[in-house]
């Protein structure tokens, strides 16, 4: 069995209910070690639910969840030390400096002090903040933040690098950058990648997978071009509307999720 063979991530009949909303119902999916894996979704549907529950943030209310081989709710440590994450929501120190975001995330990780500071010059060059290493967070702008939580979410090397909307506000030269990064490191190191985008393109050209989630039920799944065939689609985005309709959706649960888990520390 190759690396690229056995499940990193199995999600068995997992829900999620807070109080009279349901935000998850009966969900269930693999991710093969080393591959690229879409989760997409209109406003609401439970993406952001899915990564927190995947990430330890948050617990199910029923189901089984492995990831790397570990329970979430039973080891979260030893999940946590598998992961990289780059959040929806803003999870910076703006009182800190770019370095020092970047320093105190190596720390907590425990990356030797020698490789931490390579790491850090190299993935600040490379979302072009190096320049900046030593301002204040809070004179930054949105979307030097999102390179910088970037930055961070890679700095460990981790095995699963799970990436909730990680272009937003990014303008497309910085992310096709970020995607031919990314992409170098999931060849050349096996790591697997879990991410969410409303920008459909990113997952039919970059997902091996896609998975396809409304009103908190997994409706489809299957590779960009299967998806396509299944719906008689030109278009990963035209088979996505044709499986979710095309009616603009408000934030239900996963909108309260993120309200809810703003202030929680990831490192606890």
């Amino acid at each position: 069995m190759t690396s690229k063979q056995y499940p990193i991530i199995d999600v068995r009949q997992l829900t999620r209910v807070f109080g009279d909303l349901t935000a998850l119902t009966d969900v269930s999916f693999t991710v093969p070690a080393g591959s690229i894996f879409a989760l997409l979704g209109p406003n609401g549907a439970g993406k952001s639910t899915m990564i927190k529950i995947l990430t330890t943030l948050l617990t199910p209310s029923s189901g089984a969840i492995l990831v790397n081989g570990h329970n979430p709710v039973i080891h979260p440590d030893e999940v946590r030390r598998s992961l990289g994450i780059v959040f929806q929501d803003p999870s910076l120190d703006d009182e800190l400096t770019a370095k020092e975001n970047m320093e105190l995330h190596g720390v907590l990780y425990g990356v030797p002090k020698s490789l931490r500071r390579e790491r850090i010059q190299h993935l600040l060059t490379f979302v072009d903040l190096w320049d900046r290493k030593d301002d204040f967070v809070k004179n930054f702008s949105g979307g030097m933040k999102r390179r910088l939580e970037i930055a961070r979410g890679l700095l460990h090397h981790p095995k699963i690098l799970f990436l909730d909307e990680p272009t937003l506000g990014l303008d497309p030269q910085t992310r096709s950058h970020m995607w031919e990064y990314i992409l170098r490191l999931n060849q050349s190191e096996g790591m697997t990648i879990f991410f969410t985008t409303h920008y459909i393109e990113e997952a039919e050209q970059t997902a091996q997978t896609v998975a396809i989630i409304d009103h908190g039920k997994l409706i489809a799944e299957g590779s960009p071009g299967a998806l396509k065939t299944r719906t008689g689609s030109a278009t990963l985005e035209q088979a996505f509307l044709a499986l979710t309709g095309s009616e603009i959706r408000t934030e239900g649960a996963s909108g309260a999720d993120r309200m809810r888990m703003r202030h929680k520390v990831w490192h606890r």
